[in-house]
């Protein structure tokens, strides 16, 4: 499993127009989800997203996690974080789970994700979202479950 998170003073999501969720002061994680991907890495890859040091403490440097500082958290579904970049000019998506096995590994990991931090927003699976954010940093980490 892969998450590009994002350090961010605030994020939203449309659909269809409609505001669907939104955050404040948190961290915005994009998870793609590859074939080779299992339940059980959901786990691995909540805990890093939530122990993560992408905050900063008061010197000024990244000590701290989102854990810490009781952050927002949004989990957006985005298959294209599994493509495979390597050759030519077009990805290719074969390597990203199946949709309907991908969809029941993000749907655990929102769960998790739930039970275990306060304040926890999402995306909608396969939806086509507008995505709109304010990257405090700018702050990127791409990280995977491995």
């Amino acid at each position: 499993m892969i998450a590009l998170i994002q350090r961010v003073n605030w994020a939203q999501i449309h659909i269809d127009e409609n505001l669907h969720s939104k955050i404040d002061c948190g961290l915005l994680a994009f998870v793609g989800i590859e074939k080779s991907d299992e339940t059980k890495l959901a786990q691995k890859l909540l805990d890093k997203i939530l122990a993560y040091r992408v905050f900063s403490d008061s010197n000024g440097k990244m000590n701290l996690s989102l854990k810490d500082i009781s952050g927002d958290l949004m989990l957006v579904s985005q298959f294209t974080l599994a493509a495979d970049t390597g050759k030519g000019l077009r990805p290719g998506f074969s390597s990203a789970k199946a949709p309907d096995e991908a969809e029941r590994i993000y749907n655990h990991l929102l769960d998790l994700a739930s039970s275990q931090h306060d304040s926890v927003a999402s995306g909608k699976f396969a939806a086509d979202m507008q995505v709109t954010l304010e990257n405090n940093g700018p702050v990127t980490f791409i990280l995977r479950s491995n």
